[in-house]
């Protein structure tokens, strides 16, 4: 299961943490880190995450045994056409994007040859913060892994990265990509987008510095995700489009709907309204970890 070399496409908190978790494990023996930003990849190197560092995917993927595309989805294929003519050919190209519908369409556009060798990822860890120095070992712990494969892929591929998320501390899901984008429209790309709306409402008001400065602990547990970064939730927005759309309308109706019942003064209802929420939402969170 070791591998010689790993690339990282876009070194950052999602590629960095699996390379240093493999790191750990030593199942690792290079790490070359891919990316725009040289001091981000400098202090990849400080840190350790990588081993070496490289502004051209298309050289630093050669000999590599697995490519790992760690940058926002709407990056992705223009990476996966500059790196199709130097794969080798059993090297196995996996990714860490929150839809997989649109990465699998791109798999299949610009590497045909190499779809065996293909397997869409999404790993259920993440944070508010980003680069290489946002990377930590245990990110991946106890946490999450959905492979979606391709009918293509290669059942000894599959098993290779399920392993390799295994040895991250991963507890490794498969589903098909349309339903995961379904699952993950509704309990993350949408959280995120009512976040962003949310806090953009406060800061249309008149009032909104005075809101701010007496916002306390449920402002800030509400908006932690209104901070996430831009370019990749405008990415993953456009790509899971569909989904988003019909739940972000749902949401709209449920807005609506409690809307009719404060306008009504309708007490009994409103409580129930509530509470169907509130004790839903506690015997979930007994359950997360």
């Amino acid at each position: 299961m070791k591998l010689r070399k790993l690339v990282l496409l876009g070194t950052g908190l999602i590629g960095g943490s699996f390379a240093l978790a493999l790191k750990r494990a030593r199942l690792v023996e290079e790490v070359v880190g891919v990316g725009r930003n040289a001091a981000n990849l400098q202090r990849a190197i400080e840190l350790r995450v990588i081993d070496h560092a490289s502004h051209v995917a298309a050289e630093a993927v050669q000999g590599a045994d697995l490519v790992f595309l760690g940058t926002p989805v709407g990056q992705m294929g223009a990476l996966l056409q500059q790196i199709a003519p130097h794969l080798a050919p059993d090297c196995i190209v996996t990714d860490g994007g929150s839809t997989k519908q649109d990465v699998c369409t791109l798999y299949r556009q610009y590497l045909p040859q190499q779809l065996s060798r293909c397997v869409p990822g999404h790993p259920i860890a993440g944070s508010d913060l980003s680069g290489a120095s946002a990377a930590t070992y245990g990110l991946y712990e106890g946490r999450r892994v959905v492979l979606t494969p391709l009918a293509e892929t290669d059942a000894a591929a599959l098993a290779l990265v399920r392993q390799l998320w295994q040895a991250c501390g991963a507890q490794v899901y498969e589903m098909d990509a349309a339903s995961h984008d379904g699952v993950f429209a509704a309990v993350s790309h949408v959280p995120h987008l009512l976040s962003f709306a949310f806090m953009n409402t406060v800061l249309d008001k008149d009032t909104a510095a005075q809101c701010l400065d007496f916002a306390g602990t449920g402002f800030r547990d509400f908006t932690r995700i209104a901070g996430s970064h831009p370019d990749m939730w405008r990415d993953i927005t456009l790509a899971n489009q569909q989904a988003i759309l019909q739940d972000l309308r749902a949401n709209a109706a449920q807005l609506q709907q409690l809307i009719g019942l404060i306008e009504a003064q309708q007490a009994d209802a409103l409580t129930e309204y509530i509470n169907r929420a509130s004790q839903a939402r506690s015997a979930w969170g007994k359950t997360f970890r």
